[in-house]
């Protein structure tokens, strides 16, 4: 647990001055096929600030918290932001002020369980399965727990204190065709600690015999025939689309960098049909898997409406870029770790919903693929992408035919999402959701199901 106030350090603060105290804390405990092979707890938390100084950002960090320390820390960031200003002389004025006070906490209200008790969960999920199912060839149960808890205060009066938990299970089911190993995993929970995400076994138990058959069906399907094809992507495929293969383009400085969406502002870029928006927090009156209310950098969090009826509307940014692109930043600065510096990155990104029912969407193609779950993907800052696909089934005249095996889908996504003509009517949150790119992070992504055309990969 680290301290909700650094209101003591205000007169400490000069310069145009950050100030965090993070600590994450995280759960993972693996069982496979019975056996337990990881059972680790991690603790990591420390201090950081950052000074700005006509344009440049003087930056340092300590994993002890103690006030003298934290003084130090201080000191230390304003003589690399005054070293940095008296080398390179950018000559660039302070940024607009920002302030608020945010306090929220996502704990439990629950009693929490020791680690015992989530052990025995664990392994109640791992008998069920072994019992019911056992031809398996391989299981496994994993609990992935993150605990990201901070409190930070700027020199213009942003004052946060914020803690975001996420308790994940992972199921994923192995068994052998035809000397061949299919597999396919599942992942539950979200946003809030073990106890809020999990009651009892039990509840699981439908979920898990879902994915055991759709095992079954993908192990007994063939594969899909290659080619450009008309298709429905899944919740799940269209969240990981709005993530991996937009969202990054979007990003300023990606964008700056050379990103395709450099070109495209204000310019159709997808079918009307198509609106995505990154969410700050809340989506139709809920809590976003990843509720982001000020980021690192002390900017109050607002939505930002990437795409709008097809067209390219927004960017994200921190500061810097807000200031370069002559627009306001929106919260998308965020750090890791206590000793990583704020990046530009997605919060809960997401493809909204149509009008379209999912039935109605099936019925529409005659020859095509209804895919349903990925294990993998890629995208570059040119759009193009590579997803792999580990759940789907044909459709024929209209209807669901037998299940495909692992494939893959490519392509340019504006190019995909030109083609989009049915945008289904609900939505679905991905909650396990972790972006990569250059410091981990977890982030939320969601969306309809959608009906388009894609490169489909074959045998």
């Amino acid at each position: 647990m680290i301290v909700k106030s650094l209101k003591q350090y205000y007169n400490s603060l000069s310069q145009y001055t950050e100030l965090r105290v993070q600590e994450n804390k995280a759960l993972n405990i693996t069982l496979l096929n019975g056996n337990l092979v990881q059972n680790s707890k991690s603790v990591t938390n420390g201090v950081s600030a950052r000074v700005y100084k006509n344009g440049s950002w003087g930056f340092a960090s300590s994993a002890e918290m103690n006030v003298e320390n934290i003084k130090a820390v201080l000191k230390a960031a304003e003589g690399n932001a005054l070293f940095l200003d008296s080398r390179v002389k950018k000559n660039r004025s302070l940024f607009e002020p920002q302030s608020g006070t945010f306090e929220k906490d996502f704990s439990t209200k629950k009693s929490r369980h020791t680690q015992e008790q989530v052990m025995e969960f664990m392994k109640e999920l791992d008998d069920y399965i072994a019992s019911k199912y056992p031809n398996l060839t391989e299981r496994m149960t994993a609990l992935r727990c993150l605990d990201m808890e901070k409190t930070m205060i700027t020199s213009n009066g942003a004052d946060l204190y914020s803690m975001v938990p996420r308790a994940n299970i992972v199921i994923s089911l192995s068994i052998e065709k035809d000397g061949q190993p299919v597999s396919l995993y599942e992942v539950f929970g979200g946003l809030g600690q073990f106890e809020d995400n999990y009651s009892s076994p039990e509840d699981l138990y439908r979920k898990i015999d879902s994915l055991y058959e759709n095992l079954i069906a993908k192990s007994e399907g063939g594969y899909a025939n290659a080619g450009i094809k008309e298709c429905v992507l899944h919740q799940n495929l269209a969240g990981i689309l709005a993530h991996e293969a937009i969202g990054h383009t979007t990003e300023a400085d990606l964008v700056l960098s050379g990103s395709i969406a450099a070109d495209y502002m204000d310019k159709m870029i997808a079918s009307p049909l198509v609106n995505l928006v990154d969410y700050a927090h809340t989506y139709e009156y809920k809590t976003c898997p990843i509720p982001v209310f000020m980021d690192d950098e002390g900017t109050a969090a607002e939505d930002v409406v990437i795409i709008e009826n097809g067209i390219l509307r927004n960017y994200m940014h921190n500061r810097e870029s807000a200031r370069h692109f002559n627009t306001k930043p929106r919260g998308n600065a965020r750090a890791y770790q206590f000793f990583d510096e704020p990046l530009i990155r997605m919060r809960n990104t997401a493809i909204l919903p149509g009008t379209s029912k999912l039935a109605d969407m099936i019925a529409s193609i005659e020859d095509g693929y209804y895919l349903m779950q990925t294990n993998n993907g890629q995208a570059d800052t040119t759009s193009e992408f590579m997803f792999g696909i580990t759940m789907g089934f044909e459709i024929k005249n209209g209807r669901l035919g037998r299940a495909i095996k692992d494939t893959t889908i490519s392509g340019i996504a504006f190019d995909v999402l030109k083609s989009v003509t049915m945008i289904s009517d609900d939505m679905i949150w991905l909650n396990g959701g972790m972006c990569g790119k250059k410091q981990m992070i977890p982030v939320g992504m969601g969306g309809p199901a959608i009906k388009c055309k894609v490169n489909i990969g074959g045998r």
